[in-house]
């Protein structure tokens, strides 16, 4: 089990977060996301690591950007 944070900025929005959420899960062998609409800090709990490249494009198709 591996579990990861990351940034993501432009959220404001239960819509934000369930988008996220959404897209997130999507991630192959994702089994929970967590989103704080307060921070922008998105955990990602999964059966291997997050290729941060794929993370990157669920959270651009998303609508937003992950923070440098």
């Amino acid at each position: 089990m591996s579990v990861e944070a990351f940034n993501v900025v432009g959220m404001s929005c239960g819509h934000c977060v369930a988008a996220v959420t959404s897209e997130v899960s999507k991630l192959g062998g994702v089994t929970k996301v967590d989103v704080d609409l307060t921070t922008g800090a998105v955990t990602v709990e999964s059966d291997q690591p997050v290729d941060p490249e794929a993370f990157a494009a669920a959270i651009d198709e998303a609508g937003f950007a992950v923070a440098p």
